[in-house]
């Protein structure tokens, strides 16, 4: 049952409004992470945009075979919604989309939801100090907009020769065909990513023949999955304690993991246990030494699992490791001539993360956009706000990844933080807010400083963590706990706050 046909959906969502305070993008975890923290702010002049018939983000979209959390979920959840009944230690996809939904309903956000409304761009008209968001269901005028798109959104495919040319069935993992059936077929599967090595078990057994073409062999490290047994989930119930005990005990030991990554040469410690996993689930030489990582431990994304390294041992599964020269009707050529039939290709190939395309459609009162600012290297103040960008924020974006925990904390330290700067925009009467180019900088600089030495820039290979100009501009070079308490205070002397004006028929 999607959001549309839960019986509080017929009364819950009206036209869409055309002035609002504050407008929010995206209806996935940190979307939802902003509208709670505004309720619980009280501020209810606030709407949320969803292009999708139903909330979720990434897990509506994402339903792959096999899709589920590679972070445990007692953690990978919102703090105000801890959910008793999580089935396992990683949650499959369709149980946390359940779960968003359910915390929709709960926390009271569905009258302020549009769903079916997708964003075609927003400018920032300076006179009256709203952006002007146009949508394919009309206009809407706000205050303040906030962006939280998701960085794992937009499906990335390879440039690789002739790929319009295939006439099979081809079809990224994040835009699954499930009417295709892969029984008895033929199938490539380009990309082994954190998607893909989750999907790939779960179509080996069926397949006919399964070509895997690797770039590189990611690390894979043990899965420490497990289920929840019917007595610890009475329990998480009935003692709330406990489990936020258990939640409290799962956020240390993740965030344990982060000193291995903020230093190369340290990584080489955690890699003995990846190798001895490696060692352990395949025993062919040539295929191990295909599946052994060239990079540091970290580099590109550390990917848990106990069922990928077994499947590509099977008879009728093939890696690749030549790379691709062209794609051809109804087959895959090698660099070194190989030509493999195959009727169906999926690419596990990933999303475009540091080139944000929405960027473009968001323009300041000059008529810059996000990314003719960005330069190719995405920036901005605490992660969140963006100079010569007034009452313009994104969650989830630049600088505000994690390779070690959970995303959704870093969403809430976020939303906490905008909360604060719109309650301080009222209090000194102002109609707009913006970061000084000055803090901005500095802050960047810092963030490149100390991101150096990890993993993601000296560990030896080239990730999706990067942007074209080298810079680890998608994670934040620290442990969560730092960036929670630097976002627990909103800096307003690194504002500019802009008197508000009279608003046609509005008064200030």
């Amino acid at each position: 049952m999607t959001v549309l046909d839960h019986p509080a959906a017929a009364t819950a969502a009206p036209a869409l409004p055309t002035d609002v305070q504050v407008c929010v993008v995206g209806a996935g975890f940190s979307g939802l992470s902003m509208a709670a923290a505004l309720r619980r702010g009280a501020i209810s002049d606030f709407v949320v945009l969803e292009k999708a018939a139903d909330v979720g983000g990434t897990w509506r979209e994402n339903d792959y075979p096999g899709c589920a959390c590679d972070v445990p979920s007692q953690v990978y959840s919102f703090s105000f919604a801890p959910n008793p009944d999580w089935s396992r230690q990683f949650a499959p996809q369709a149980e946390i989309q359940a779960y968003i939904k359910r915390v929709v309903r709960d926390e009271g956000l569905l009258p302020h939801i549009r769903l079916n409304t997708l964003v075609e761009g927003a400018d920032w008209d300076d006179a009256d100090q709203r952006w002007v968001v146009r949508t394919d269901a009309g206009t809407v005028r706000a205050q303040f907009l906030i962006g939280a798109l998701g960085p794992l959104h937009v499906p990335k495919f390879p440039d690789l020769p002739g790929l319009e040319r295939f006439t099979g069935t081809a079809f990224h993992s994040a835009e699954w065909d499930h009417a295709h059936d892969l029984a008895g077929r033929k199938v490539a599967v380009v990309g082994t990513g954190a998607s893909a090595i989750q999907f790939i078990p779960a179509i080996a057994p069926h397949v006919g023949q399964l070509h895997v073409f690797q770039r590189t062999a990611p690390w894979i490290m043990p899965r420490l999955q497990r289920p929840f047994s019917a007595f610890e989930r009475k329990l998480f119930r009935r003692v709330p304690l406990v489990q936020r005990t258990v939640r409290a005990i799962t956020f240390v030991i993740l965030e344990s993991l982060v000193f291995w990554f903020l230093d190369a040469r340290r990584a080489r410690v955690p890699e003995v246990l990846g190798r001895l996993h490696l060692r352990r689930q395949v025993k062919d030489p040539e295929l191990r030494r295909k599946l052994t990582p060239t990079f540091r431990l970290g580099c590109k994304r550390m990917l848990l699992s106990n069922d990928y390294l077994p499947a590509l041992a099977r008879p009728n599964v093939a890696v690749h490791t030549e790379g691709i020269r062209e794609i051809r009707e109804r087959s895959i050529v090698t660099h070194d001539g190989q030509e493999l039939e195959v009727d169906t290709i999926i690419y596990g190939t990933g999303f475009h993360v540091t080139d944000m395309p929405a960027a473009h459609l968001i323009r300041n009162g000059r008529g810059v956009s996000l990314a003719e600012d960005f330069e190719g290297s995405p920036h901005a103040h605490r992660a969140t706000t963006f100079a010569d960008f007034p009452n313009l924020a994104m969650l989830l974006g630049p600088n505000s990844g994690l390779g070690h925990n959970s995303v959704v904390l870093m969403a809430e330290a976020q939303a906490g933080y905008l909360v604060q700067g719109i309650k301080a925009a009222q209090a000194r009467g102002a109609g707009a807010l913006v970061p000084r180019r000055e803090a901005q900088d500095a802050w960047t600089a810092a963030l490149d400083k100390a991101a150096e030495p990890t993993v993601w820039i000296a560990g030896g290979c080239e990730s999706w963590y990067l942007d074209s100009k080298g810079r680890a501009s998608t994670l934040w070079p620290h442990s969560v706990i730092r960036f929670q308490r630097l976002m627990r205070r909103f800096d307003a002397e690194n504002y500019t706050f802009v008197p508000a004006r009279e608003r046609a028929g509005v008064a200030a």
